[in-house]
């Protein structure tokens, strides 16, 4: 089944490396914004209730409990040419998202967001929602607020929850194949290609790219770790 001179020999495989430049691409991108939104709406959904920020809390939770196959296939109605935002990305700025690099990414964020959305969310309400409020009887302004108390009392649920995120957008296979379908060299991610590399009878380069997610996944988590325990 294996064949030792080939396993582990993805440097001379272009096929391979391009699935893994294309990764690392994707999550150069999906860091930041899931950074950025995940603290955002974390915040958000800590700090408020309502009806509104009810519903709020169940669209972005609903990738954690949905089938991503599913989550993918509603995206792709929403993002798709006929959808409503499709449409008018197409329309106003000629843009499409479906089966492109945008549609990855788009998956990889959508995957990730609960993960670090709810970390944040249980920090605000147990610890940094009381420090908030001191703060403002304290008389500090939002300014402060936000860079001398929110962000360092969530430094440590940000790591974790990007440390999960990064492993679910690392794994993400379901959203991607709807929103990016599975095109060598432009959507095919490591994930996409190891059930290409199976399904092609070839296992050696399948274990080549379990093995690759499986260093970084530990990298990862020993990191996430030591971080986690120093913040």
């Amino acid at each position: 089944m294996f064949a030792s001179g080939q396993l582990f020999a993805f440097p001379h495989d272009p096929v391979t490396v391009e699935c893994i430049v294309l990764t690392l691409r994707v999550v150069a991108l999906a860091l930041p914004l899931l950074a950025v939104f995940g603290v955002g709406m974390g915040y958000v959904l800590g700090r408020h209730r309502g009806p509104w920020i009810s519903l709020l809390d169940f669209v972005l939770t609903l990738p954690l409990i949905f089938p991503p196959i599913a989550t993918g296939f509603l995206l792709l109605l929403l993002l798709g040419r006929r959808g409503p935002i499709g449409s008018w990305l197409k329309s106003a700025w000629d843009i499409e998202l479906i089966f492109s690099f945008g549609g990855v990414v788009i998956a990889a964020v959508v995957a990730g967001l609960p993960l670090i959305t709810k970390q944040v969310q249980a920090a605000v309400r147990k610890e940094t929602g009381s420090l908030i409020e001191q703060a403002q009887v304290l008389g500090k302004g939002p300014a402060t607020i936000l860079f001398r108390v929110v962000l360092p009392s969530l430094r440590r649920s940000v790591v974790i929850g990007l440390s999960l995120a990064f492993a679910r957008v690392l794994g993400e296979v379901g959203i991607t194949l709807m929103l990016g379908g599975n095109i060598n060299g432009r959507t095919n991610t490591i994930s996409l290609e190891i059930y290409n590399a199976v399904f092609t009878g070839e296992y050696d380069r399948a274990l080549t790219l379990v093995a690759v997610l499986g260093g970084v996944s530990l990298v990862v988590l020993l990191v996430s770790r030591w971080v986690a325990a120093d913040v």
